[in-house]
């Protein structure tokens, strides 16, 4: 009878699987600090063009309709800003400055 000899099956080692798992973390610990950091920054920037916005409405609000001082809901009614800015805006809770 013919010994059937078992194939040797190509396969990663506990050893290697170990090291893949140790270098995955070690990129994660890296990247989740940087997109958290990212983020803020970007929430940052974004209240300060919603900042940006708002105060320019006002403006030309004011100009116009020759008045001194606006609301929000003026701004709403009027179609200066829309709905999804306006409840940003609340969100933020960002007022009208008068430069």
């Amino acid at each position: 009878m013919k010994k059937y000899l078992a194939k040797k099956v190509p396969a990663f080692t506990l050893l290697e699987m170990a090291v893949v798992l140790f270098i995955i973390s070690l990129l994660v610990l890296i990247i989740l600090p940087n997109v958290a950091a990212q983020r803020k920054n970007a929430s940052k920037i974004n209240r300060n063009a919603l900042q940006t916005e708002l105060n320019t409405q006002a403006q030309l609000y004011m100009n116009d309709h020759n008045v001194n001082s606006v609301t929000v809901a003026d701004l709403e009614q009027a179609k200066y800003l829309t709905a999804s800015q306006v409840e940003a805006i609340k969100r933020e809770h960002l007022e009208i400055s008068h430069e």
